[in-house]
This record gives C-alpha cells, sequence and structure tokens, in this order.
C-alpha cells in the first residue's frame, strides 16, 4: 500500500505543476491514468482545464461513453475531436511505430487547438511506469511537446489508483485498456471493418462477465487472451462453446484461448 502522507505530498504538487500552466488542453481517454489527470486538471483550474477525447474508429465506442459519464459526473469540461489517423498510409501500413502517427494526429489537431483559444500547454495521462516500455506515442508527445504532469509528479500507476480510489472516482479500478488497433498484428492492415470485428468480440466477453482480456486478430484465426485469474471460467467446457459460436459468428474459422492469459504489449513479442 502506498505511503498515504507520500502520495498526498505527490497529489498537491501534481495540482500546483498544472495550476501553474494556467490553462490545458487534456489528452483524454477515459482510462485511469487520464481519468486522474483530467480531474486533477479541474481541481486545479477548473474550466481553463478542457479534456479532448479523439473520436476515432480505433476507440471503443463503450470507451467513448465511458470518458462522457466521467466527465459530466465530475463536472469536467470536455470535448469530442475528430482525428483522421485512417486517412494516413503510414498508420494503416500498422507497423512497429503505429502508435507514433496515432498520437501525432491527436496532438497536432490539439495543437490547432490550443493555437486557436490560445492555450500554452497540452498534458496527457503517460506516469512513471509507462517510460521504460516500448511506446512510440511518447516520441510523438516530445515532438509536439506535450508535457506529462503525472510524470512530473513522480506518480506510478498503483498511486494514480490508490488516489483516484481516495478521490471517489470510479475509474480507479478500471482495467487496462488500449487502442483496437493494438489488437492487430504488426504488419496486417488496419481497417475499420477488422477493428470493428475486434470490438464487437470484446464486448460480447464483457457480456459474458469477463474484466480483463483481449482479443487479438490473426486473420481467419482469434486469439483471445484472459486475465489468468478468470482463466478457469474461459475453460469452463460451457463457456468455451459460447465463445466459439460469438468468434465464429464474427467470422474467424479458428477460435483460440491463449494459455499464457492476459498480459500487456503481447503483440511486441515478435519486435523482441
Amino acid at each position: 500500500m502506498p505511503d498515504p502522507l507520500l502520495l498526498e505530498k505527490k497529489q498537491e504538487h501534481l495540482i500546483a505543476l498544472l495550476r501553474d500552466m494556467g490553462k490545458v488542453l487534456i489528452a483524454y481517454s477515459g482510462g485511469t491514468d487520464s481519468a486522474y489527470l483530467a480531474w486533477a486538471a479541474k481541481m486545479a483550474l477548473g474550466e481553463d482545464a478542457v479534456a479532448i477525447t479523439a473520436d476515432s474508429p480505433s476507440i471503443p465506442e463503450s470507451h467513448k461513453r465511458d470518458a462522457v459519464d466521467f466527465a459530466i459526473r465530475h463536472g469536467i469540461t470536455h470535448e469530442m475531436i475528430p482525428t483522421s489517423e485512417f486517412e494516413n498510409p503510414a498508420y494503416v501500413a500498422n507497423n512497429p511505430d503505429r502508435c507514433f502517427h496515432c498520437k501525432d494526429e491527436l496532438f497536432r489537431v490539439m495543437d490547432q487547438i490550443a493555437t486557436e483559444r490560445q492555450v500554452e500547454h497540452i498534458v496527457y495521462g503517460v506516469n512513471v511506469d509507462d517510460l521504460g516500455d516500448y511506446r512510440p506515442g511518447q516520441n510523438a508527445a516530445k515532438i509536439h511537446q506535450v508535457k506529462s504532469p503525472l510524470v512530473d509528479a513522480g506518480l506510478t500507476k498503483a498511486e494514480i489508483r490508490e488516489l483516484s480510489r481516495l478521490a471517489g472516482l470510479e475509474t480507479w479500478d478500471r482495467p487496462a485498456a488500449a487502442c483496437l488497433s493494438s489488437r492487430i498484428p504488426y504488419g496486417t492492415t488496419v481497417t475499420p471493418e477488422r477493428i470493428r470485428i475486434v470490438e464487437d468480440g470484446e464486448e460480447a466477453l464483457k457480456a459474458l462477465g469477463f474484466r480483463q482480456f483481449r482479443v487479438r486478430y490473426h486473420d481467419k484465426l482469434v486469439r483471445i487472451e484472459i486475465a489468468v485469474e478468470e482463466m478457469d471460467k474461459a475453460l469452463d467446457l460451457g463457456c468455451a462453446a459460447k465463445m466459439t459460436a460469438i468468434f465464429k459468428g464474427l467470422g474467424f474459422h479458428y477460435v483460440t484461448l491463449d494459455l499464457e492469459g492476459y498480459r500487456q504489449g503481447s503483440m511486441n513479442a515478435v519486435l523482441m
């Protein structure tokens, strides 16, 4: 359990950093980190903090609804903006730098908004634990001079979850999320049609009661990752039959369960 006094100091530091910025746009997906950052920015700056969510096909519709609901519930000024990463051949090609092109598009659009509204700072929700991972989007943030106040305040993922819990934020224990394009193997073209199939599959798994999972698209084969603590349910023959029917109904010929279970960045294994 994180030290409560240290947590309080880090949160005070975060709010002070945000207050000193005067006005900010927050890249806000509605996940644990960006929701906490948006809440902290609201505490520091009120209506001078505006949360921006990309209205992109790569973001599940349920996540967009959650982002809107959270912003309304906590009085955060929020806007959805269209992004055009699918018009960029470098993004659609789905090479290992795909995330760079996604974030580059988001920050490009946010730069335009910031210029129009005379907002000096754009911030996003990367935390200390993210710094050692393979995340090309961080390079886009550097190019666009996007600030990372959670890192500057020294906050880890566990600390953000605990501070969110203490603040009464319903996102404190939200499962880790990533854009739908991350479910498509590198080198396989990303299309709105393919990610819609993934989204439909993941919504179906959610309806079956699973909490932490990924649907990995491999052409006619689907590889389903389920959290280890939920694996017994997935291995139940009755549940397995339901999953088989769901995914064959989505057009897959082969339905597989990954015995290693859910893990972040499993598609990056081919880069090692």
